[in-house]
């Protein structure tokens, strides 16, 4: 089939090796004029990386990536530890594929040049979706320079302010979470002794918490802070806000903490809004993938992951030989299950982060110390949903002739 994909970014271009790995025709349209990804670090986990194995790119991602001894929960203000889960071998051992850290740009490169050997000329940069018309036979796009293009289905990938959802569904209703995030990359070799550990490490602390992990073979170091505020609504990645603001946000924490924000060169800073699970992610031809039907928060570090996994079921789904309107149906019950419960345990951990007072941390962190000294495989299990779920084994197609 031919299949229009709206949006370069990780979502997006996934689905198209992946469709292409399926013998598909595809064509990505970005609407900026150059891939890339506002962002800093994120975090894919064993279950996004068997997605990039089938799709023979693990080596190209591990290539700039940071592998994490393990997943931490500190203390925010002293740096005690709550408990420690490894990583590394213990993650291929335990969930079928490694843990690594990336910068999104570096992915987003891993992604492109990849596609760009497979299906030369599929992406279509400066190429702004304006709206679609579908019928009995396929699906036109109109971009907003009045260019024209038609196919047999059209993935919407562009994100959490997506057009063709909007389209689809009318405005979104998202829901101010009375948080807001900043983040920041700064180089290892500013920081001095005060070094983020190798790993994947919560801080937690009263209404608010910090994570920290390291980035390009250990080169770099990602920050991302989260305070209870209610002043400041502006959802936009790529707002900037004054380091004074964020330093006095975290005046308590943990001098690691402080030194990442004292030298960090930009600080961006974000409100979170929370999204209540779409009852439909299709119209007929027109299917959403990622940030479209399912955006999270930002607490299990599975937003990239689930559009990685969200892109082979749909291209599986989509080669399996049935119609268009049965496969598209297939991946909606797939998925939105799966989507709806990370998007809930990512709301728990907001809370699980942010306990306001002694006896509530206490009362909570004292059994997860407990449980990670006494049974350090229970804390481990927890995670056994996330990362040991495996959409290749279940939805592995041979690709068309």
């Amino acid at each position: 089939m031919k299949i229009l994909i709206a949006g370069g970014g990780i979502g997006g271009l996934t689905a198209a090796l992946a469709l292409t790995q399926f013998g598909h025709g595809v064509t990505v349209l970005e609407q900026a004029d150059s891939l890339g990804e506002v962002g800093a670090g994120l975090q894919i986990s064993p279950n996004g990386m068997k997605v990039f194995e089938a799709l023979g790119l693990s080596d190209r991602i591990a290539e700039n990536a940071f592998q994490p001894e393990g997943i931490e929960m500190r203390l925010g203000e002293s740096g005690r530890v709550v408990f420690d889960i490894p990583l590394g071998l213990a993650a291929a051992d335990r969930w079928g594929g490694p843990y690594l850290h990336l910068h999104r740009a570096d992915l987003i490169t891993a992604l492109s040049d990849e596609l760009a050997e497979r299906a030369p000329k599929a992406v279509k940069l400066g190429a702004k979706l304006a709206r679609y018309v579908k019928d009995e036979d396929g699906v036109t796009v109109e971009l907003e320079d009045g260019t024209r293009l038609s196919a047999d289905v059209l993935v919407g990938a562009d994100g959490i302010h997506s057009v063709v959802r909007e389209q689809m569904l009318g405005p979104d209703m998202p829901r101010f979470t009375g948080n807001v995030a900043w983040r920041a990359v700064v180089p290892i070799d500013l920081l001095g002794k005060d070094l983020p550990p190798p790993t994947a490490c919560a801080w937690v602390g009263k209404g608010r918490h910090a994570v920290t992990y390291r980035l390009r073979s250990g080169l770099l170091a990602n920050f991302v802070g989260v305070v209870e505020h209610d002043g400041w609504q502006v959802e936009s990645w790529s707002g900037e806000g004054a380091k004074e603001d964020a330093l006095n946000a975290f005046a308590q924490f943990h001098p690691v903490i402080l030194s990442l924000i004292r030298n960090a060169t930009k600080l961006n800073r974000w409100a979170l809004y929370d999204r209540a699970p779409l009852t439909r992610w299709s119209d007929g031809r027109v299917v959403l993938l990622g940030d479209a039907c399912h955006p999270m928060l930002p607490f299990l570090a599975q937003g990239a992951v689930m559009a990685v996994e969200d892109a082979w079921v749909l291209a599986a789904r989509l080669s399996e030989g049935t119609d268009i309107a049965t496969s598209v149906a297939d991946y909606e019950a797939d998925r939105q299950r799966r989507t709806s419960a990370v998007q809930a345990g990512a709301r728990a951990n907001a809370k699980l982060f942010h306990r306001h007072n002694p006896l509530t941390q206490l009362a909570t962190y004292g059994p997860m110390w407990l449980a990670g000294r006494a049974a350090p495989g229970f804390v481990q299990s927890r995670n056994d949903w996330i990362y040991g779920h495996d959409v290749t084994a279940t939805q592995r197609r041979k690709p068309l002739p």
